[in-house]
C-alpha cells in the first residue's frame, strides 16, 4: 500500500442562518477543504480541514512530493515528514497534516477492514453525546434572528425537541455580558435538569470574566469555557470561581499542555482533530490528560461529516471524555455524505461501524458545493457582516446602548 496521489477541493456548505460570535461571524456557510489520499490501486481515503481557496488547496498538494510512495500505515513517519519542528517553524502544517492523516487512517481502515478508532486502540463507547451549541444568529428567511433570552430559549427548545440535547452551550460574547448572564439563567429555568456551558471566545477581561462567573455560579454548569485570553488570565479566573474552566484556545499543543498540567491552569481541555494536528495527536493529548486526572472534551471547528466522523472516533476511544462534545453540525443544511447528514439520537451520534472513518463521501455533493464556493467565495471569520466597520479588540469594552432593546458592542476603526 503506497500513496500515489493527493487531491484537494474547497467547498462551501450553507448554514441555516449566519452564526455570530465574539470574534466575528460565520457568514451563512462553512468553508472546508476536502482532502483525498489515493493509493496505487485506486483506493481512496478522505480528510477535511477548515478554510480553503487556491492557496489552501496548493498547500495540501505541495505535500505530494514528500509523501508519494509513502506507506499510509506508517502514521508516525507521516507526522515527521510533514510536521518536523524546523519545517513547522517556517510553515505551520498542523491542519494540513491533520487532514492528510485523517485521510490515511480512512484509507488504511478501508484496506484492512478496521475502524479509525481501532488504529488508536479501539472504542470504549459506541456513541458520543453532543451539546446543542446555541448561537445568536442573524435572520435568514424564517430561520435565525435570535438576540434575546426568550429567543435563545425557544431555539434551544426546538433543537432539544428535534435532536434530544440535554446539554446547552451558549456561544456568548456578542452582546453585553449581562445578556449572556440572562440567557444562562433563562436556560436554567427552562431546562432544570440539563447541563449548561458559556463560551464568549476569550474576549472578556479577567475582572469581567470573574463577575460573570459569580453571576452564573449557582447554575448547573459543566464548565466556563475561554472567558478570557491567555493561560495566566485563565488561571486567575479559575482561582476566583467554583465553576470548572475549559479551553480550546490557549492549550492547543503539547508544550502548552505541559504548562497547564504542571501549574493547574485550566480544568478541562477541548481537543480538536484538526487544531491539534490530527486525530492521533488529539488522542495522545487525551491520554496525557488522563494520566494526570484531567478531563477531556471534543471541540468543534465548523466540521462537515468527514471531520465529524473523526471526532466520533476520538470520542469513542477517550476514557476521560467526561463531557458532551461540541458540534456545529446541526446548523448545516446539508452534508457531503451519501445518505445525507449523520443523525442525532437522544442528543448522541453513534460511532460509525464501517471501516476507516465509517462514512461514504458523495462525489456529486462535493462537485455541487465546490461550485457553490466558486459562486459565493470565502468569508473573513473575524469580521461581522452586520457591523462592517467593527473589528475585535481583546479584551473588548462592552457598553449598553440605550437606543436599542438589547446591547451593542464596541469596536475599533
Amino acid at each position: 500500500m503506497k500513496i500515489a496521489d493527493i487531491r484537494a477541493t474547497t467547498i462551501a456548505v450553507p448554514l441555516e442562518a449566519p452564526l455570530r460570535h465574539g470574534a466575528g461571524a460565520h457568514w451563512g456557510r462553512f468553508i472546508r477543504t476536502i482532502v483525498e489520499v489515493i493509493d496505487e490501486e485506486g483506493y481512496s481515503g478522505f480528510g477535511e480541514l477548515g478554510g480553503g481557496g487556491e492557496s489552501a488547496q496548493q498547500s495540501v498538494l505541495a505535500m505530494l512530493p514528500y509523501l508519494k510512495g509513502h506507506d499510509p500505515t506508517q502514521l508516525e513517519q507521516l507526522r515527521w515528514k510533514i510536521m518536523s519542528p524546523t519545517a513547522s517553524l517556517y510553515n505551520n502544517r498542523l491542519q494540513i497534516h491533520a487532514a492528510i492523516e485523517m485521510a490515511c487512517m480512512d484509507l488504511v481502515g478501508k484496506r484492512l477492514n478496521i475502524r479509525a478508532c481501532d488504529l488508536l486502540g479501539g472504542a470504549i463507547r459506541d456513541k458520543v453525546e453532543f451539546a446543542s451549541y446555541l448561537f445568536y444568529r442573524y435572520q435568514n428567511g424564517a430561520a435565525g434572528g435570535e438576540t434575546t433570552p426568550e429567543e435563545m430559549v425557544a431555539h434551544a427548545r426546538a433543537l432539544k425537541q428535534e435532536h434530544g440535547f440535554r446539554v446547552h452551550k451558549v456561544k456568548g460574547g456578542v452582546f453585553h455580558p449581562d445578556v449572556d448572564i440572562e440567557v444562562m439563567h433563562a436556560l436554567a429555568e427552562a431546562f432544570p435538569g440539563d447541563q449548561l456551558r458559556l463560551d464568549p471566545n476569550a474576549i472578556w477581561s479577567v475582572e469581567q470574566s470573574i463577575r460573570v462567573a459569580k453571576a452564573i455560579e449557582n447554575l448547573n454548569n459543566d464548565y466556563f469555557e475561554d472567558p478570557t485570553w491567555g493561560l495566566e488570565g485563565m488561571r486567575r479566573v479559575r482561582e476566583a470561581t467554583r465553576i470548572p474552566t475549559a479551553t480550546n484556545t490557549v492549550v492547543v499543543n503539547f508544550e502548552q499542555l505541559a504548562q497547564c498540567i504542571k501549574h493547574t491552569l485550566v480544568d478541562v481541555i477541548l481537543l480538536d482533530t484538526t487544531f491539534w494536528g490530527g486525530l492521533r495527536q488529539a488522542y495522545k493529548a487525551g491520554t496525557v490528560l488522563e494520566t494526570f486526572q484531567f478531563s477531556a472534551a471534543v471541540h468543534s471547528s465548523g466540521e462537515l461529516g468527514i471531520q465529524l466522523a473523526s471526532m466520533l472516533h476520538l470520542g469513542a476511544s477517550l476514557p476521560n471524555l467526561n463531557f458532551a462534545a461540541d458540534a456545529h453540525y446541526h446548523h448545516l443544511t446539508d452534508d457531503i455524505l451519501v445518505g445525507g447528514k449523520l443523525k442525532y439520537e437522544n442528543g448522541c451520534i453513534r460511532v460509525p461501524e464501517g471501516p476507516g472513518l465509517g462514512i461514504e463521501v458523495d462525489r456529486e455533493k462535493i462537485a455541487q458545493y465546490a461550485e457553490y464556493f466558486k459562486e459565493t467565495g470565502g468569508y473573513t471569520y473575524d469580521r461581522d457582516p452586520g457591523r462592517p466597520d467593527w473589528f475585535q479588540i481583546v479584551p473588548e469594552f462592552r457598553y449598553a446602548d440605550p437606543a436599542q432593546k438589547t446591547y451593542a458592542v464596541s469596536g475599533g476603526r
